[in-house]
C-alpha cells in the first residue's frame, strides 16, 4: 500500500513520532490514522518502559508563577543527559508539569511517597461511610478500596488526569515525552506555593 507524505505528515503532527517510525506505522495499519496512532502509542510505551531503570543525573528546576502572582511552584525534573535538558521538548515538559500541579495541587508523586498516615485517615473515612450507609460488612473494603482508588486519581500527581488532555494521565504524558526524546524522565519533587495556604 502506498502511504501519502501527506497522511504521515498529519500522524506525526498528532503524535510527535518520527517520520519513518510514522510511515512503518501506517503501512502496519494499512494507511488507518487511528489504528497508526494505537501502534505508535504501543510503541512508545515499549521504549519508554526499557528506558525506565536508566539513571537520572541532569534535569532542570523550573519556577512557575501563576498570573496575579498569588500562587507559585517550584519542580524539580531529571532527565538522563544535559543535552536533553536543554531541549525544547524537555523544557515544555518540565513547565507543562509545573503548571498541572499549580492547576490540580497533588499531595504526592505518586503513591509510594503519599504520607501513610494520610492513606490510613482516608481509608478509616472511606470504611465509616460504607458502614453509615448500611453496607453489609462483606462489602465495605470493596467500597472502600473503590474510593481510594479515587482518592489516587485525585491526589496523587503521575495519576491525575493530566489538565491539557484529560483522556490521559500525567503519567501518559510523562511516558510519551520519554518515548519521544529517547531518555528516561523522573519528575524528583515539587513545592506549591499559595498565598493564605
Amino acid at each position: 500500500m502506498e502511504i501519502s507524505a501527506k497522511l504521515v505528515k498529519e500522524l506525526r503532527e498528532k503524535t510527535g513520532a518520527g517520520m519513518m517510525d510514522c510511515k512503518k506505522a501506517l503501512v502496519e495499519a494499512g494507511g488507518d490514522m487511528e489504528k497508526a496512532v494505537e501502534i505508535l502509542r504501543k510503541r512508545g510505551i515499549a521504549k519508554a518502559e526499557k528506558k525506565a531503570s536508566r539513571e537520572v543525573k541532569d534535569g532542570l528546576i523550573h519556577a512557575y508563577i501563576h498570573p496575579g502572582g498569588k500562587l507559585g511552584v517550584l519542580v524539580e525534573v531529571n532527565c538522563e543527559t544535559d543535552f536533553v535538558a536543554k531541549t525544547e521538548n524537555f523544557q515544555e515538559f518540565v513547565h507543562n508539569i509545573a503548571m498541572h500541579i499549580a492547576a490540580s495541587n497533588p499531595l504526592a508523586i505518586d503513591r509510594e511517597s503519599l504520607a501513610q498516615d494520610v492513606i490510613d485517615r482516608e481509608m478509616r473515612i472511606f470504611r465509616e461511610q460504607a458502614v453509615e450507609s448500611g453496607k453489609p460488612e462483606n462489602i465495605v473494603e470493596k467500597i472502600a478500596s473503590g474510593k481510594m482508588e479515587k482518592f489516587y486519581s485525585e491526589t496523587v500527581l503521575l495519576e491525575q488526569p493530566y489538565i491539557r488532555d484529560p483522556e490521559k494521565t500525567v503519567k501518559d504524558y510523562q511516558t510519551e515525552i520519554i518515548a519521544r526524546i529517547g531518555e528516561n524522565i523522573s519528575i524528583r519533587r515539587f513545592v506549591r506555593y499559595q498565598i493564605g495556604d
